[in-house]
């Protein structure tokens, strides 16, 4: 997932291609963001488990956010970026939206539901876009890719569902499952607000200013909800604080300012390619170091997931004018 709101589009080019970073960026810079936003954001799935084995859920996203955000917005003020009161309002927008909703069920359900299966769920979000995309236009234009992946999406899900109801022993695996697709239609009407606002200024500033409000909003929700009722830190093993040590430096700062420069340089829909990826590097992350099966059934899944969001992806590019 994530942390920016969607910039505005410039006229594509009729090829994507990695040589079209701009001249000043070098091959070992360019492999190292793609490295990050492929394989580093697919590994917080398994640190998102490691994390939440000691620490409540809500805690966790928001002890991570609250810190990610403070480091990026000290390096946006350091900048000489100030946010302005149009920002403030939005971030808490997208801040409820991608982070409280959208995480903070990321890391609630991943108690019971295993890695590579939350990214597999997670990974629907493009078909959530388009069809929010779709209503919020009152426009529905279609095509057999946008078809067949919609379908396919829908029958992967089943098979994902259906698989953690029947498959994993844990209680609460299949409200698990529902709350990660709840997540992702959180994470995606925020994607749909932050287009149709139109919000202009430095993505730096805008995403520390929604990091910070997300955290304030899931901590706040642990407290209410009693989440923290009778939790030490002496209970959380090494295994956890290195996992959210590695979720808060890697996974939100450094893949994160990754994205940004990545934005920066290629066209969104080469940058958009790490929902393909991301899946397949938490899965097999999952199945080496995490113990969790890799069934057929989960091979399957995933291939249908992934191939609907090719298809989704394709077909909206074709929609916008892109090849």
């Amino acid at each position: 997932m994530s942390y920016t709101a969607e910039p505005v589009q410039t006229a594509p080019s009729k090829v994507v291609s990695i040589q079209a970073v701009a001249p000043t960026a070098s091959r070992l810079h360019v492999i190292l963001a793609f490295f990050a936003i492929y394989v580093i954001w697919g590994s917080t799935y398994l640190a998102i488990r490691y994390a939440v084995e000691t620490i409540p859920p809500l805690c966790t996203a928001g002890i991570r956010h609250l810190i990610a955000g403070s480091i990026l917005l000290i390096w946006a003020l350091a900048k000489g970026r100030r946010p302005t009161a149009v920002q403030i309002r939005a971030s808490i927008v997208i801040g409820f939206f991608f982070f409280l909703v959208g995480h903070g069920s990321l890391h609630w359900a991943e108690r019971v539901v295993p890695s590579g299966l939350a990214s597999l769920l997670i990974a629907i979000e493009p078909i959530f876009v388009f069809l929010l995309s779709s209503i919020a236009a009152r426009t529905w234009r279609l095509n057999g890719q946008l078809i067949a992946g919609i379908l396919l999406g829908l029958a992967g899900v089943g098979v994902l569902v259906g698989g953690v109801a029947r498959d994993t022993a844990t209680p609460g695996s299949t409200w698990g499952a529902i709350a990660l697709i709840l997540g992702a239609f959180s994470w995606s009407v925020g994607i749909i607000y932050s287009r149709r606002s139109r919000l202009s200024g430095n993505p730096l500033l805008l995403s520390a200013l929604s990091l910070l409000s997300g955290s304030a909003m899931l901590l706040l929700t642990a407290t209410v909800v009693g989440e923290a009722k009778g939790f030490t830190f002496a209970m959380v093993t090494g295994r956890s604080w290195l996992a959210l040590g590695y979720l808060i430096l890697f996974g939100s700062v450094i893949a994160f300012t990754a994205y940004n420069w990545l934005l920066e340089h290629y066209p969104p829909t080469l940058v958009a390619t790490h929902t393909y990826v991301n899946p397949v590097v938490a899965v097999l992350l999952g199945w080496a170091y995490g113990g969790e099966a890799l069934t057929l059934k989960v091979l399957l899944a995933a291939g249908m997931v992934i191939g609907a969001v090719v298809l989704v992806d394709r077909g909206t590019n074709k929609l916008q004018g892109f090849v």
